[in-house]
């Protein structure tokens, strides 16, 4: 079963507050992690790698935060789900080249190649600004993009 980790969606609640904000608008993590509704620490962790994979920038000091380092349009679900939880496979078969003894003579082998073609298909294809207008700016403390 594919399921997101708690993680990813942490992740994503509050990746997609920062894509809401007015263009540049930096914001702390701890005005993100509140109006996401994540823990503080944990979304710090996830924040940083997020630096380090060019998602967002962050600064330090008075005036410093997180930003998006792209454009929302520019930013896809994929990316963001895959830097946190990792290339999206819906079996341990598609792991790598070998990983199964069985590849080549398995008939469901090429459909969970397909079930993941599909699935990394459909979060190309939706940014940050997709999810972000869909939802629209939440009222303080709510939390719109995951129920």
């Amino acid at each position: 079963m594919m399921e997101l980790t708690r993680k990813g969606e942490y992740a994503i609640r509050g990746i997609l507050y920062l894509a809401s904000l007015p263009g540049g608008k930096v914001a702390l993590i701890s005005e993100i992690a509140g109006v996401a509704d994540v823990p503080k620490s944990f979304l710090a962790k996830i924040f940083q790698n997020f630096a380090k994979l060019g998602l967002v920038k962050s600064s330090r000091g008075t005036g410093g935060g997180f930003v998006l380092a792209r454009p929302a349009t520019q930013i896809t679900l994929r990316e963001v789900v895959e830097a946190v939880e990792g290339p999206i496979v819906p079996n341990r078969c598609l792991v790598g080249k070998g990983a199964c003894a069985r590849e080549s003579t398995c008939t469901v082998h090429p459909v969970w190649r397909k079930v993941q073609n599909e699935v990394v298909s459909i979060l190309e294809g939706i940014t940050l600004e997709d999810l972000s207008r869909e939802r629209g700016l939440p009222d303080k403390g709510e939390n719109v993009w995951m129920s």
